[in-house]
């Protein structure tokens, strides 16, 4: 490739991205979905340097505290744990989860998509059958269950939901993946002599796009569910940093005398899944050009 090549080949891109951007932000949807998003990278990257108290020192001098009493933003717990540190320093757990999750998932259900489809017939049934057979393991199930065996670490987690949420993934992008390669533009790049690496990543990848984007969304709203409820039973929680789940477990026995304990982990849970869900839907009108400039009226 030379350089004049590449120049105008990156200018594609970001002219690409720049497009996809821009109908990214006219809808309130995908406004809602990039803020959450921003402030969970934002509050993730921040609490690897600082937090305004250590999310795991505490002070029973400065135990039940309300919000904004004595410096504590979101007050504190029956032992002095800032609240508000232990939720800013929870923040990391569920962005590294949710963006394991998402290339675990993208990775494993592209790749068994494909496979079911490129691969001999023989070896593509089988596939198929493995697919059905483990979208009857749910992926907390899974999860417990390697966490039982190989330790409840977040790695073992991670990969748990990633395994099963990747199988869910292969299961739609199958249908899609065949109906790209069964166009009418493939057929033509086939008999123009096109290989099927090219097809695979000029006609199938780009047209399989809007469909795993939205795929890929729900696997990262749905591993900070999981990820919430397994460090709530007490699988995957890191002794180096405290887990919205985890928080959740502690105070569950105080929530009569003080319930916003309780409410400030949750409402982090709902925020995160529901900004992760908005912005796929956003995502996907951005990057499909037919819903990009809305349907034409006859």
């Amino acid at each position: 490739m030379t350089a004049s090549t590449a120049v105008s080949s990156w200018g594609r891109r970001r002219r690409a991205i720049s497009v996809v951007l821009a109908a990214l932000i006219r809808r309130p949807a995908g406004v809602f979905g990039l803020a959450v998003l921003a402030t969970l990278i934002l509050a993730s990257l921040v609490s690897l340097w600082w937090t305004p108290y250590d999310p795991k020192g505490t002070d029973p001098g400065r135990a039940w505290l309300l919000p904004f009493q004595h410096g504590h933003l979101l007050g504190t717990d029956r032992v002095g744990h800032d609240v508000f540190s232990q939720l800013l320093a929870g923040a990391w757990q569920t962005f590294t989860v949710a963006i394991a999750v998402a290339a675990i998932s993208g990775v494993l259900g592209l790749t068994l998509a494909l496979g079911t489809q490129l691969a001999p017939h023989g070896f593509g049934a089988v596939v198929v059958q493995l697919i059905d057979i483990m979208i009857a393991f749910p992926a907390l199930l899974l999860a417990m269950i390697l966490a039982a065996v190989y330790g409840g670490s977040f790695t073992t987690v991670a990969l748990a939901i990633g395994i099963a949420y990747g199988v869910a993934v292969a299961r739609v992008e199958r249908a899609e993946v065949a109906r790209a390669l069964g166009s009418d533009f493939v057929l033509a790049a086939r008999a123009a002599g096109a290989s099927t690496a090219r097809i695979v990543r000029k006609h199938v990848l780009p047209t399989i796009l809007p469909t795993l984007i939205v795929q890929l969304s729900l696997a990262m709203a749905l591993a900070v569910l999981a990820h919430a409820a397994l460090t709530y039973l007490g699988y995957g929680n890191s002794p180096s940093s405290p887990s919205w789940g985890g928080i959740l477990h502690e105070q569950q026995n105080y929530i009569r005398v003080r319930p916003l304990l309780v409410i400030w982990p949750g409402l982090a849970v709902v925020l995160t899944v529901l900004g992760f869900n908005l912005l796929g839907d956003a995502l996907r009108d951005a990057t499909d050009p037919r819903l990009r400039h809305g349907v034409p009226k006859r």
